[in-house]
C-alpha cells in the first residue's frame, strides 16, 4: 500500500507551491513532531495526534490524544473513510483532504486555512517590534501623494514658468531648476531635435496646443492636401464617442480636425517622426464618394483588401495627352521606339551572342541598359551612346584609324554628313560595326532584325540618305521614322520616370528583388507594353497596416498628404489642364 503526501503551501506573493512525498507503507501518523510521516507545525496539534490505516480502499482515522479530529466539520476520535469518495478531516488550522490517485495510492492532501496558535504568535510578535502603527494610516500617505505630485509636476513648473526660468536667449543658469521638464512625454524627433531645449520655439502660448501658424514660420513650403471647404466636406463625421472627444480637446485648447498636430504628433521618442496611422487617411477616403459626389477618386481603405487597382498616367503616343487606365488589364503606350524586350533578353537568341563577344557575359540584362538616378529611386532615361551603341553602332566611314559616325538624334546634321561624304564618287565600302565584324543573327533585308549593310556603290549622296532613312535602314531599325525623300522626320522618343502620380515608388528600398519579380519583360515582344505591375504583385510582399505580411504598410508608406502647387494630381494643376508628357519627379 501507499500513500502520496502533497503538502500545499504559499509564497510571499501568494504562489502555490505543492511537495508531493511518497510513503510505502499502510499506516501513517500526523502530528506535530518532526518524526511524523505528516508533521503540522501547528500549537493546536498534539506531537502524536492520529493515525491512519489503509485496508483496501477505505482509510481508518484513529485519534492518539483526547483532542481527536473533524470529519466534514464534526469532531470525531475514529472515523471510516471510501478514499475513492473521499473526505476531509480538520486538525488544528491545517485540513487534510483523502482521496484516491489514479494508480491506487491513497492521496493525503494538507493545506493550512487558518492561522492560529503558532503562526499567530509569530503574527503578534512581529507587530509588536513593527513600526507600523507609528506610521500614518493609508487614507492619509493617499492624500500625502497626491499632494507631492500636485506641488512636484504641476505648481512648482507653473511657479517656475510665472517666474520667467527661461531667459530671453533661452540658456539656463546652471543653479535654476528645470521645473516644466517633467511635462515633456519624451524627446523630439530627429527633424526637430535642435529644438530640445527651446520649447517656446513651438509652444508659445502657455497652456496652448501648438497651432497650425506656428508651423508654418519653418515650414513655409507645405501646400494643403486639398482646398480646405472640399476636406472638410469630405471628412466622415465623428460618432457619438468622437464628438465627445472632440469637445475635450476644444475645452483643452486642442486645435479642431485637420491641424498640423493632428498627423505629426511630436515627443515619441529619438529618430524619425512616427507616420500616420492609416486611419488619418481611411477616415476620408475610404468613404469619399459618400460625401464627395463629384470625386473621380475611388474609396481607397487598408491596401491588403481595401485599395483600388493601380492607375498610371501616361500618354498613348509619345506627346499625347495624358490620361489614367486601371492595370487591371494590359495596357500600351508607344514609345516611339522599336524595341522588343524578349529578344534582348532571350539567352539563346543573336542579341546574347553578340553580348558574349563584347564581354557582356552570358547576355543582357535589364540593369546593362536600365541606370538608376543619383539616389536610387527611379531610373536615367536609356541613352543611345552609352547604352545602345556598342551594338547598334553609328559607323558609316573611316578615315585613318578615325571611325565616323552619325549624329544621333540630329537629323539635319546627320543629312550634312552623309551628303558630305557621298557628294563624289568614292570606291565602294562597306558599313559595318567600325572594326570589321559582321554582325551575327538574323541581319539581313526582311529578317527579323534588319539594317543596311550593303556596299556603297557608286550613287547619288540622296540616294544614301533615302536608304538610311528608309524602312530596313538604320534610322528605321529602331525608330518610328516618317515622310520621304529630302523630308525625313523621326518620332519623339517618351521615356517617363515616372506612372504612379498619386504614389510614391522608391526602387532602391526594393534593390534586392530582381527586375523581372514585378516587371515581365522577358515576355515582352512589343516596346508598346506598359510594363508595370499591378496591385496583386505588391500584395505579395504588402499588406495593410495590421497586416502578419513581411511587409505592413500603411498609407503614408506610399502616399504625400501635402502635394506641391500645380502637380498633375491636383484638381486645376498646370499639368492636368495643358497635358503632355508623364514626366517623374515630385513626391
Amino acid at each position: 500500500m501507499t500513500f502520496l503526501i502533497r503538502t500545499i503551501s504559499f509564497t510571499a506573493d501568494h504562489r502555490e507551491i505543492v511537495r508531493e512525498t511518497r510513503v510505502a507503507a499502510d499506516a501513517v501518523t500526523i502530528g506535530r513532531a518532526a518524526e511524523n510521516d505528516v508533521a503540522l507545525p501547528d500549537l493546536a496539534v498534539e506531537p502524536q495526534h492520529a493515525r491512519m490505516t489503509i485496508h483496501g480502499r477505505r482509510v481508518q482515522v484513529s485519534a492518539l490524544s483526547a483532542l481527536g479530529f473533524e470529519v466534514d466539520g464534526r469532531s470525531q476520535a475514529r472515523a471510516d473513510i471510501d478514499a475513492g469518495k473521499g473526505a476531509e478531516i480538520g486538525l488544528g488550522g491545517h485540513r487534510i483532504t483523502i482521496g484516491l490517485a489514479p494508480d491506487g495510492a491513497v492521496t493525503l492532501t494538507v493545506r493550512r486555512v487558518d492561522a492560529i496558535s503558532d503562526a499567530e504568535e509569530e503574527r503578534e510578535e512581529a507587530s509588536a517590534f513593527s513600526l507600523a502603527g507609528k506610521l500614518p494610516g493609508r487614507r492619509l500617505t493617499a492624500w500625502l501623494l497626491v499632494a507631492a505630485v500636485l506641488i512636484g509636476f504641476l505648481a512648482l513648473p507653473v511657479w517656475g514658468y510665472l517666474q520667467g526660468e527661461r531667459r530671453a536667449d533661452h540658456n539656463r543658469n546652471i543653479y535654476s531648476v528645470d521645473a516644466d521638464a517633467s511635462w515633456s512625454s519624451g524627446p523630439l524627433s530627429a527633424a526637430h531635435h535642435a529644438l530640445e531645449k527651446n520649447c517656446e520655439s513651438c509652444h508659445v502660448q502657455a497652456f496652448v496646443a501648438v497651432r497650425d501658424e506656428t508651423c508654418r514660420t519653418c515650414h513655409t513650403d507645405v501646400h494643403d492636401h486639398a482646398p480646405p471647404a472640399r476636406i472638410a466636406n469630405a471628412r466622415a463625421a465623428p460618432g457619438a464617442f468622437g464628438a465627445f472627444l472632440n469637445s475635450v480637446a476644444s475645452f483643452f485648447n486642442k486645435p479642431g480636425p485637420g491641424a498640423c498636430v493632428d498627423c505629426h504628433s511630436e515627443h515619441e521618442g529619438a529618430g524619425p517622426m512616427q507616420q500616420t496611422a492609416q486611419a488619418f487617411c481611411a477616415d476620408c477616403h475610404a468613404t469619399l464618394d459618400q460625401r464627395l459626389k463629384d470625386t473621380r477618386l475611388p474609396n481607397a481603405g487598408d491596401f491588403g483588401n481595401a485599395h483600388p487597382e493601380f492607375r498610371p498616367t501616361f500618354a498613348r503616343t509619345p506627346g499625347g495627352e495624358l490620361i489614367r487606365a486601371a492595370l487591371d488589364r494590359p495596357l500600351t503606350a508607344e514609345s516611339g521606339l522599336k524595341f522588343p524586350h524578349r529578344m534582348h533578353l532571350d539567352k539563346a537568341g543573336g542579341v546574347a551572342r553578340m553580348g558574349q563577344n563584347l564581354g557582356l557575359g552570358a547576355g543582357l540584362d535589364c540593369a546593362d541598359c536600365h541606370k538608376p538616378t543619383a539616389d536610387g529611386v527611379r531610373f536615367l532615361p536609356v541613352d543611345m551612346e552609352s547604352n545602345c551603341g556598342s551594338c547598334h553602332s553609328l559607323a558609316y566611314d573611316r578615315v585613318g584609324d578615325t571611325v565616323r559616325k552619325l549624329r544621333h538624334g540630329d537629323i539635319a546634321q546627320t543629312i550634312a554628313d552623309l551628303r558630305a561624304r557621298y557628294s563624289s564618287y568614292t570606291p565602294p565600302r562597306p558599313m559595318e560595326l567600325g572594326n570589321g565584324r559582321r554582325r551575327p543573327g538574323a541581319y539581313a533585308q526582311g529578317q527579323v532584325y534588319s539594317i543596311y549593310f550593303g556596299p556603297a556603290s557608286r550613287r547619288s549622296a540622296d540616294s544614301v540618305i533615302n536608304q538610311i532613312f528608309a524602312s530596313g535602314g538604320a534610322c528605321s531599325e529602331c525608330h518610328t521614322v516618317t515622310g520621304g525623300y529630302g523630308s525625313w522626320s523621326v518620332a519623339p522618343v517618351s521615356q517617363p520616370s515616372r506612372y504612379m502620380l498619386h504614389g510614391w515608388f522608391d526602387h532602391g528600398a526594393h534593390k534586392t528583388e530582381d527586375c523581372a519579380t514585378c516587371h515581365k519583360a522577358d515576355a515582352s515582344d512589343s516596346s508598346s507594353d506598359l510594363l508595370l505591375p499591378g496591385i496583386k504583385t505588391c500584395r505579395t510582399c504588402h499588406g495593410g497596416e495590421a497586416a502578419s505580411s513581411p511587409v505592413p504598410s500603411s498609407c503614408a508608406m506610399c502616399h504625400s498628404y501635402h502635394s506641391a502647387e500645380g502637380a498633375p494630381w491636383r484638381p486645376g494643376g498646370q499639368a492636368a489642364r495643358q497635358g503632355g508628357r508623364a514626366r517623374g519627379g515630385g513626391t
